[in-house]
């Protein structure tokens, strides 16, 4: 992971655009964990996933490191979820940070069209069945 190279700089513009896009959403949307926090979400899961696949001998696996990603990421989506009366607030929020993520994992294992293409799914998942959900219940989303 050379700072220098071209592909590095590439996959972190690819991070923050993935990141940027959906955080742009959750703004717009007025929801919790918007540009910065999305950017950062999918940011930080693509170096980890990166520095995991750079690591020489025994400890160099990726996988026990994308693993821990996704318990740390855990631990932030538990923290903005809370229950209030019978409803519990923030599911989609959490997820979306599940999946940024995941999606930041992608782009560090290179998959970066693909993550892009995961991004424009998100992106479908969060306006357009929130639209249909309006529609079947008759009132606003609730995250």
């Amino acid at each position: 992971m050379d700072p220098f190279s071209i592909t590095f700089w590439q996959a972190v513009g690819m991070a923050m655009l993935c990141g940027g896009v959906i955080g742009i959403e959750r703004e717009l949307s007025d929801k919790p964990a918007g540009i910065r926090t999305s950017s950062l979400v999918c940011l930080g899961a693509m170096l980890f996933v990166k520095m995991g696949v750079l690591i020489d001998g025994p400890s160099g696996d990726p996988a026990r490191i994308l693993g821990q990603v996704i318990t740390g990421i855990g631990f932030l989506g538990a923290g903005v979820m809370f229950a209030r009366g019978k409803s519990v607030k923030g599911v989609t929020t959490a997820s979306t940070i599940w999946v940024l993520a995941a999606i930041g994992a992608m782009i560090g294992f290179g998959y970066i069209a693909g993550a892009f293409a995961v991004t424009l799914v998100v992106l479908a998942v969060l306006t357009l069945f929130g639209l249909l959900d309006k529609w079947l219940t008759g009132h606003d989303v609730v995250d």
